[in-house]
């Protein structure tokens, strides 16, 4: 093939990709911007934010991965015209979902003792429980969300959670600054005001987008008249089988960036900051992957329904090339606004905390530049795992990517982080070697499976 059969796929790539990309970034802008706005009141109440996210990062982490099942399984009876099949993935994704959400909030409230026993900054510790109080129960909406979201985009209809996410942002913006600061007669109520925040425009986000799809002639009847509690077990099965894998990889991977906060907190303060700040700006550039990723597993799911296994592994294989291109623009960024992008997130002018403050922007613009370095291995690695999750190809990937992040990276992130070794940067190294495992071991995967299937078709 020429280059020109891949890049002439890259308009709808992107057109795909786009909404997307834009409502996750929606997702990280408003943590931005909670970072920056919980900055100005010191450095121990952005740990604490980053110490109480850790935990929901894991929570999210299984919620959003077990939703991933309902994408392809809706673009398949999509592209078969099967609208019975359809519904009935969506209906018992969302069940299933409701019922993770509920267990997800049980867990982490229940787990904030723990908080204590991982031997992080008492101050820390303190600021941080009140908060995950509220961000918890958030996530009840927000996986409930993550069920319509991913049935949705299964349909090809990426722009209508892309709204809501826009819509949530806003109200969640306002109510940060109305309720952190005690602005307008609000009381102040420091970082709790962003938890409230955060609660609030969850719920907004899941009507909103229910309201969308009801309005949709393509989507009305799949989101209406759902009889939740009429329920099919082999469907349940296919679902949990389908599920359970993906939310493990994500999973593993989240989890070895939330150690890296817990890392980074038997260091002090001021280092859990700064990782805070890296991972915030890391994680915008991430989301962009994250769209393309889908993007793969709605139109692998598509291909696949066709049986068109060439064009499959051709429009896999111009979405990775995309990524790339992008990653590359984003590695140059990062290392050419190393020493700039970690200011945004403190107040220099603040004399009483200009040592915190500095020692702050220092760590995190040495982390930037590792940062830079894993932007493409990152964006490698969740194109492929789209792409197998569009081929249903869920259990072996989930076993590589704990290879990845918890055999290699893990261990290279505890020998090198600690104050003795690299400290912050360390850390960070092992989050360099995981990603880039990964990418590689989910391209080997795919290529196998792929070619496979090209030679089973033309036998």
């Amino acid at each position: 093939m020429q280059l020109t059969d891949y890049t002439k796929e890259f308009k709808y790539n992107w057109q795909l990709a786009a909404p997307v990309m834009l409502g996750m970034l929606g997702h990280t802008f408003v943590s931005f911007i909670d970072n920056i706005m919980v900055g100005q009141l010191g450095t121990a109440e952005l740990a604490a934010v980053s110490l109480g996210n850790s935990f929901m990062f894991i929570a999210m982490s299984l919620g959003i991965g077990f939703s991933t099942a309902i994408t392809p399984l809706v673009a398949e009876a999509d592209a078969e015209g099967n609208f019975g099949k359809g519904k009935s993935s969506f209906k018992h994704g969302l069940f299933l979902c409701t019922v993770l959400g509920i267990l997800l909030f049980l867990a982490v409230f229940f787990a904030k003792p723990l908080m204590y026993l991982m031997k992080q900054p008492i101050e820390v510790v303190e600021l941080a429980i009140p908060y995950l109080d509220l961000v918890a129960f958030s996530l009840i909406p927000l996986i409930i969300f993550q069920a319509f979201k991913q049935f949705s985009d299964g349909l090809s209809l990426t722009k209508f959670p892309m709204y809501a996410t826009i819509l949530s942002n806003v109200i969640n913006v306002v109510l940060n600054y109305l309720l952190i600061f005690g602005k307008f007669g609000f009381p102040e109520m420091g970082i709790v005001g962003a938890a409230y925040g955060t609660l609030v425009s969850r719920f907004v986000m899941v009507w909103y987008l229910w309201y969308l799809l009801k309005g949709r002639k393509k989507s009305k009847e799949y989101v209406t008249n759902i009889k939740l509690f009429v329920l099919d077990k082999l469907m349940l099965k296919k679902i949990i089988n389908l599920g359970t894998p993906s939310a493990m990889q994500m999973f593993f991977e989240v989890a070895i960036f939330t150690s890296a906060i817990w890392l980074s907190g038997l260091l002090g303060k001021n280092p859990q900051a700064a990782n805070q700040i890296a991972l915030n700006l890391s994680s915008m550039t991430f989301m962009v992957a994250m769209g393309l990723s889908v993007a793969c597993m709605v139109r692998v799911g598509n291909q696949k329904g066709l049986k068109k296994y060439v064009d499959l592994r051709r429009i896999a294989y111009s979405i990775f090339l995309l990524g790339v291109i992008i990653a590359f623009g984003f590695a140059v960024m990062f290392f050419l606004l190393h020493d700039y992008l970690p200011r945004l997130y403190v107040d220099l002018g603040d004399l009483k905390n200009l040592a915190d403050n500095t020692e702050v922007v220092s760590i995190a613009s040495k982390l930037m530049v590792a940062a830079a370095i894993f932007q493409i291995s990152d964006s490698i690695q969740v194109v492929f795992l789209g792409a197998l999750r569009g081929l249903q190809d869920v259990k072996i990937p989930m076993v590589l990517v704990f290879i990845s992040y918890w055999i290699i990276g893990f261990p290279i992130s505890w020998f090198f982080g600690s104050e003795d070794a690299y400290g912050s940067f360390g850390i960070w190294l092992g989050l360099l070697a995981g990603l880039t495992s990964a990418s590689i071991l989910l391209y080997i995967r795919f290529n196998y499976l792929t070619k496979r299937l090209i030679l089973s078709n033309v036998e």
